[in-house]
């Protein structure tokens, strides 16, 4: 999908001869103002990256810091907005020379710095949109009625993935922690994310392991049950903002634009993150429920464009499991990685950084409320769902009682200890908890009966 947008400059338009080479912008005639299109690919779908994607546009905020350089610069600024599926298209386009600024996931970010270089188009990471530091944003999902209930059940399956993607960086990783060896051990399909999960549906696929949102919005359609947490990993996992390095040295200002953009986005979806939700639902035609899961205000993501050393590092682990799978040779992160644009457009906003998000809180959504509600324990969110009644509710979130990962309250695996209540994305995640604490009376509930339980 292709959308551009002109921004004509208020003031009377110099002439400019334009750069050399073109870089960033294609020039109207000797006749006429000079036009400079800025090509910005992103996942629409891949919902943690809105902030550079999805809900930056629907903002407009980077179309209103290109009329203000317009002004400037007598130049009249177009934005042509390119929605892909993953990033492997965006690094194709960007490494064509025909994409300036892209975002995508960690895993195709290295791919992204791999194939820039050997192609003549180096690019640079410039900022985060969101993140997990425990990595949280992949899951591997199954049927609902699947037999599965561990990742040992899956060997010698056919297991879904987008090969090279931050999901398929999950599935391997997970895969050896289970003594599984992901080569052989099951038989991957390469598949774009929305192949997978017909082909899970069909019967076609065992599995399925996606990045935001297909897992989540797979399990809130009653399509598949999560059967791997990523965040069992503990290793951060995020997308972020590449540009072509051509383009940062001859646009810099644009760059620079561009990042104040995302970051008026991104406090935006903070300070209103149900508005935020919702604005992304109808871009996209995901479900606002499911867009709430991940960039919530208690969502698996955490938006803040700072390149934090964490994640910095995450990648650098990354590098690795890319060259065991030959998708790349030797990576230079830290050459890679460029904080000064983010700094010049930091600097000049004033905006302060964010502190690294807390532990989420169970969360209910309320139908014709403006916010939702917040609670201390999950027995205090299933006590207000119960009195609340079906129909006043939109969804409640509850979160991961060791990995910390918010799910869907009725679609998670309750554990009923005593007076407690505890929640899991996964029935391994409950059963390894109840089989830890045998002695303390810990069985696993359905949701019907921990609702009953709520007091």
């Amino acid at each position: 999908m292709l959308r551009t947008r002109a921004l004509s400059p208020a003031l009377p338009l110099l002439l400019l001869a334009p750069l050399a080479g073109g870089c960033g912008g294609s020039a109207s005639g000797a006749d006429g103002p000079k036009t400079v299109t800025v090509t910005v690919g992103y996942q629409s779908k891949t919902i943690n990256t809105v902030t550079a994607g999805t809900l930056l546009r629907s903002l407009g905020y980077f179309e209103q810091e290109l009329v203000a350089r317009g002004r400037q610069d007598g130049v009249t600024y177009k934005v042509d907005w390119q929605d892909y599926a993953t990033g492997a298209p965006i690094t194709a386009q960007m490494t064509a020379g025909k994409v300036d600024i892209g975002s995508m996931g960690d895993f195709p970010l290295l791919l992204n710095a791999a194939r820039g270089k050997e192609l003549g188009q180096p690019t640079r990471l410039v900022s985060v949109t969101g993140y997990n530091l425990r990595g949280g944003l992949n899951t591997i999902v199954t049927a609902p009625g699947a037999p599965y209930t561990s990742l040992a059940d899956l060997r010698g399956k056919k297991v879904s993935t987008s090969v090279g993607s931050a999901a398929d960086g999950t599935l391997v990783r997970a895969l050896r922690r289970a003594g599984i060896d992901p080569s052989n051990g099951v038989q991957k399909l390469n598949q774009q994310p929305s192949v997978g999960a017909s082909a899970l549906q069909a019967g076609s696929a065992d599995a399925l392991s996606q990045f935001v949102a297909w897992p989540g919005q797979l399990a809130y359609e009653g399509k598949a049950k999560a059967l791997y947490d990523g965040a069992e990993l503990n290793l951060p996992t995020f997308h972020g903002v590449t540009v072509r390095q051509k383009f940062a040295a001859q646009r810099a200002g644009v760059l620079d634009d561009f990042l104040r953009a995302q970051r008026k986005a991104t406090e935006y979806l903070r300070t209103q993150p149900v508005a935020a939700a919702e604005s992304v639902a109808k871009e996209t035609g995901l479900p606002a429920e499911v867009v709430y899961l991940y960039n919530g205000a208690n969502g698996i993501a955490t938006f803040d464009p700072a390149l934090r050393p964490e994640l910095v590092a995450a990648l650098k682990e990354d590098v690795p499991v890319l060259k065991d799978a030959k998708l790349v040779g030797d990576v230079d992160v830290d050459a890679f990685v460029d904080p000064a644009p983010l700094e010049r457009a930091a600097a000049e906003a004033g905006h302060p950084a964010y502190p690294v998000a807390g532990p989420a809180r169970p969360e209910l959504w309320l139908r014709n409320e403006p916010a939702t509600r917040t609670f201390d324990t999950p027995a205090a969110l299933l006590k207000a769902l119960k009195g609340a009644g079906a129909g006043a509710v939109r969804a409640a979130y509850v979160p991961d009682a060791v990995t910390g990962t918010p799910w869907f309250a009725d679609k998670a695996v309750w554990v009923a200890q005593g007076a407690e209540l505890r929640a899991f994305v996964t029935a391994a995640g409950a059963k390894s908890y109840v089989d830890r604490n045998a002695g303390s009376g810990a069985r696993i509930v359905g949701f019907a009966e921990a609702e009953g339980l709520a007091s």
